[in-house]
C-alpha cells in the first residue's frame, strides 16, 4: 500500500492556493507531492482518467452535426501536474485522437503518437490570419490519411484557402488511401474562393461515412461520386452556394444518393443542392426513415422536388423556404400537399404558431408543445414555413401571409407568436378559438385593438376568448395616446370575469401613472421589460 493521502494538508495548500498565499509554484509542488495518485494508479487506468476528462466535453454523436464541441481552453493542464503524469499522457495514444479547435493548437499537438481514431477540428473563429496550414501539419494529416486512422473531420473557417490545403491533404494521392474509417465529415466555408471537393470524393472510399455536411461556398465538378461511395449515411446536409459556375445536382443524381442511402434520417438540400432540372419522369424516392426534411429554393425547384419524396407518417421536423411564389402556387399547388401532410400526421397534442410578415420575409412555423419530453416517441415536431419575396406589394405579402396561415389546423394553436396579429383578419381568429398565449412585436395600437368590428359579422364575438397571457414587443405608437386603446382592449377581454396576463417589452409611459394603474386594475399580472433579451432588466412588476 502506498502512503495515505492527508486531505486536511491537501486542502490547507489549496487555500494558500486560492487567496495568493506565498510561493504559487512551490505550493503546488508540496500539494502535488500528497497526490500519490501517480503510485497507487497504474499507467493504464490513469491515462483512461486523462482521456476522459478530454474528451467527456466533446459531442461526438452523429445527431450534433456541426455543433462539435472541440476542446476547451486549458484542457492539457494536466501535463504540467508532474513528470509522472505527463510521460503516462505521452504515452496514451487516445489523448491526441484530436488536436484542438484552431490552426495553433495543431501546431502545438500535432507530433504527439496517436494511432487512436483522429479528428480533426477547426473552428472558424479562433484561429489567427497569421498561423499558417504548414508543411509539417500537412505531413501529420498526411501521415492519419495514409494509416486511415481519421474518424472526423469538421472544418469551419471563413478563408477558403486554408480549408483547400487542408482538404488537399486529406485526398489520398494514390489509390492505396482510401479514408475508409471516416464517419463523419462536417465542412462550413463562409468566405472566398470556393473550395473544390471533387478530388477527395473521387478519390476516398467512404464506406463507413455516417454525416456528411457541407455548406457555404464550394465547388463539385461532379455529383456522381456521391451515391456509390456513400450507403451508411443518416444525415445529409447540402446548403453550398459557389462563386464559379458549378455544374448542378439533377433530380437523378440526388435519387441515387437518397437511395444508395436507405437509413437517412435528416435530409437539408438548399440553393444551388437543390435540383433544378425539368425532369419529366415519374421519378419517386421512398425515405421511410426520415426525421427531418429541410428544403430551401425556388418554389417551382422546391416542390417540383417534395412531391416526388414518399414521406413516413411521422415527421420530427419539417422545414421549407421557398423565394418568390405566387398566391396562386400558395393556394393551389402548395395548399393542398401541406393540407394533406398535416391531416396524415399524427398530431397528438396542441400547436404552437409562429409567423411573421414583414421586410419581404413571410414565416409560418408550427411546432408541438409537449408537456413530457423523456419519452423517445414524444420528441417535439415542428413544422416551419418560410417565403421570401422581392419587389412584391404590401397587400400582396399579406394575401401570402393569409394563405400560408390557412395552411394549418388552426384549431389546434394555444400559442400565437406574430409580428402581424393586428392584420390577421377577425375571421382567422375566430378560427383559432384555442389560444391561450399571444405573442406580437410591433403591434399597432389603433382604435379597435384587437376587437372585432362593430358592424361586422363578428360584431359580438370575443376574438380571444382562452387567452391568458398577451406579450407586447416594440409597441408602435402613433402618439401617447395610443396606449389608452390597450386599456380598452383590456377592458373588453376581461369584462365577462376571464383573467388575463400582460408583459409588455420595450418602451412603456410610466411617466403617466394613469395609464399603468389603468391596466394594472384589469390584468392578473403585468410585467414590463426594456430589453427583449434579459428579462432580468425588469423595470415594473405587479
Amino acid at each position: 500500500m502506498g502512503r495515505e493521502i492527508n486531505i486536511d494538508l491537501i486542502r490547507a495548500l489549496e487555500k494558500q492556493i486560492d487567496e495568493g498565499e506565498g510561493d504559487e509554484i512551490k505550493l503546488k509542488r508540496a500539494r502535488n507531492s500528497l497526490l500519490n495518485i501517480s503510485t497507487r494508479v497504474p499507467p493504464e487506468i490513469l491515462g483512461y482518467i486523462f482521456g476522459w476528462n478530454l474528451i467527456r466535453e466533446a459531442d461526438h454523436s452523429l445527431e450534433s452535426l456541426s455543433h462539435f464541441a472541440g476542446l476547451e481552453k486549458g484542457s492539457y493542464n494536466f501535463l504540467l501536474v508532474c513528470h509522472h503524469w505527463f510521460e503516462v499522457a505521452s504515452r496514451t495514444p487516445e489523448l491526441w485522437s484530436f488536436w484542438g479547435n484552431t490552426l495553433q493548437d495543431w501546431g502545438k499537438r500535432h507530433g504527439h503518437p496517436g494511432s487512436a481514431p483522429f479528428d480533426l477540428v477547426l473552428h472558424r473563429y479562433e484561429s489567427d490570419p497569421a498561423v499558417l496550414f504548414d508543411e509539417s501539419l500537412q505531413d501529420a494529416i498526411g501521415s492519419h490519411v495514409m494509416r486511415d486512422t481519421i474518424r472526423q473531420v469538421h472544418l469551419t473557417s471563413d478563408d477558403g484557402h486554408t480549408l483547400t490545403s487542408i482538404i488537399s491533404s486529406l485526398t489520398p494521392n494514390d489509390e492505396g488511401c482510401r479514408n475508409e474509417n471516416i464517419e463523419s465529415i462536417v465542412w462550413l466555408n463562409g468566405g472566398y474562393p470556393s473550395v473544390e471537393v471533387s478530388n477527395f470524393f473521387a478519390r476516398s472510399h467512404l464506406s463507413r461515412l455516417r454525416l456528411l455536411d457541407l455548406s457555404g461556398n464550394f465547388w463539385i465538378s461532379s455529383w456522381d461520386f456521391l451515391a456509390p461511395r456513400t450507403t451508411l449515411l443518416t444525415a445529409l446536409s447540402l446548403e453550398i452556394s459557389t462563386s464559379e459556375p458549378s455544374p448542378t445536382l439533377t433530380t437523378s443524381q440526388l435519387f441515387s444518393i437518397l437511395t444508395s442511402n436507405p437509413n437517412l434520417r435528416e435530409l437539408v438540400l438548399s440553393d444551388a443542392a437543390l435540383p433544378n432540372d425539368a425532369d419529366t419522369s415519374s421519378l419517386e424516392v421512398v425515405l421511410h426513415n426520415l426525421k427531418t426534411l429541410s428544403l430551401t429554393g425556388e418554389f417551382r425547384h422546391l416542390f417540383g422536388l417534395l412531391h416526388r419524396l414518399i414521406l413516413p407518417e411521422v415527421l420530427d421536423e419539417l422545414r421549407l423556404g421557398m423565394s418568390d411564389p405566387t398566391v396562386e402556387d400558395i393556394s393551389q399547388t402548395f395548399g393542398p400537399y401541406i393540407r394533406a401532410y398535416f391531416q396524415h400526421t399524427r398530431f397528438q397534442d396542441i400547436l404552437e404558431l409562429h409567423s411573421s410578415s414583414f421586410h419581404g420575409l413571410i414565416s409560418i412555423s408550427v411546432g408541438i408543445t409537449r408537456t413530457q419530453t423523456t419519452v423517445p416517441e414524444q420528441r417535439v415536431r415542428w413544422v416551419q414555413l418560410v417565403v421570401t419575396l422581392t419587389d412584391q406589394p404590401p397587400d400582396i405579402r399579406e394575401q401570402l401571409f393569409i394563405e400560408l396561415v390557412t395552411l394549418v389546423p388552426l384549431e389546434r394553436i394555444v400559442s400565437l407568436d406574430t409580428n402581424g396579429g393586428t392584420k390577421i383578419p377577425e375571421e382567422l381568429f375566430c378560427m383559432m378559438p384555442n389560444i391561450e398565449t399571444m405573442r406580437i412585436s410591433c403591434a399597432e395600437l389603433s382604435k379597435g385593438f384587437l376587437q372585432p368590428n362593430p358592424d361586422g359579422p363578428y360584431a359580438t364575438t370575443k376574438l380571444l376568448p382562452s387567452l391568458r397571457l398577451l406579450r407586447l414587443v416594440y409597441v408602435v405608437l402613433q402618439n401617447d395616446d395610443d396606449w389608452g386603446h390597450l386599456v380598452t382592449y383590456l377592458a373588453h377581454q376581461t369584462s365577462d370575469g376571464q383573467t388575463i396576463s400582460l408583459e409588455v417589452i420595450g418602451e412603456f409611459p410610466y411617466e403617466r401613472p394613469e395609464v399603468a394603474n389603468g391596466i394594472k386594475g384589469l390584468v392578473k399580472e403585468f410585467s414590463y421589460y426594456r430589453n427583449p433579451w434579459v428579462k432580468e432588466d425588469v423595470v415594473g412588476e405587479e
